[in-house]
């Protein structure tokens, strides 16, 4: 993967770059952290990727300007969840346009039980925007995709959630991120683990990914 110049802006007047003011210095961490999220969360234990859905459909009403997209355009989307020993941690959502998904991002359709990032980090044509983030109420159609892998007492829980657009050969794929409960329940127990060290130092190490700004924002 490498840096140059993105066509398409993951932000919004809700999809911020700088985490919102209230969350912990362990949620910012995980909302700013480059690279593979799959491989962060093999720190954790062993990653397992559920496809929940496979779909010609039209992108959530806050996706299209994020894609290039005229309203009701359609969309590739997929959705899984990845759970830590078998505990789902995050809920994802990743969409591109129809195009692109049978020409530069038709290998999406293959991935099966693959993670995304066998994709997106393995090519150095692919760019990557800003990471920004954002606080998902019932009222974002994610949050339904969130409380089906929560449990029962924290469904209308208020999560967060980050999104990139990944851009190749000029067509855009958005990948949204929304952490679950039981991802910050592991890491209050485990507050610093060995992986989380390093980002509160310089960035290093094979997870190639760009420095967390949760540690270095004004406050």
């Amino acid at each position: 993967m490498r840096a140059m110049p993105l066509r398409f802006d993951a932000a919004d007047a809700r999809w911020c770059v700088k985490p919102l003011p209230a969350l912990s210095a362990g949620q910012k961490d995980w909302l700013t952290r480059g690279g593979s999220l799959t491989a962060h969360l093999r720190t954790l234990g062993r990653v397992e990727v559920r496809v929940t859905r496979e779909a010609v459909d039209m992108p959530w009403p806050d996706e299209y300007a994020a894609l290039g997209l005229a309203p009701r355009a359609r969309a590739w989307v997929r959705e899984i969840v990845l759970a830590v020993d078998g505990v789902p941690f995050v809920a994802a959502h990743s969409a591109t346009p129809l195009a692109a998904s049978h020409g530069v991002w038709q290998a999406m359709r293959r991935l099966r039980t693959r993670p995304l990032a066998e994709l997106l980090y393995s090519d150095s044509g692919v760019a990557r925007s800003a990471l920004v983030s954002r606080r998902v109420s019932a009222r974002h159609p994610l949050h339904a995709l969130a409380a089906r892998e929560t449990p029962a007492a924290q469904a209308h829980h208020v999560f967060v959630a980050r999104r990139s657009v990944f851009e190749r050969a000029g067509a855009p794929l958005l990948v949204t991120e929304c952490m679950l409960p039981a991802l910050w329940s592991r890491l209050s127990r485990d507050p610093l683990m060995p992986e989380t060290a390093v980002h509160l130092g310089r960035e290093r190490g094979p997870l190639d990914h760009t420095a967390s700004r949760a540690h270095h924002a004004p406050r």
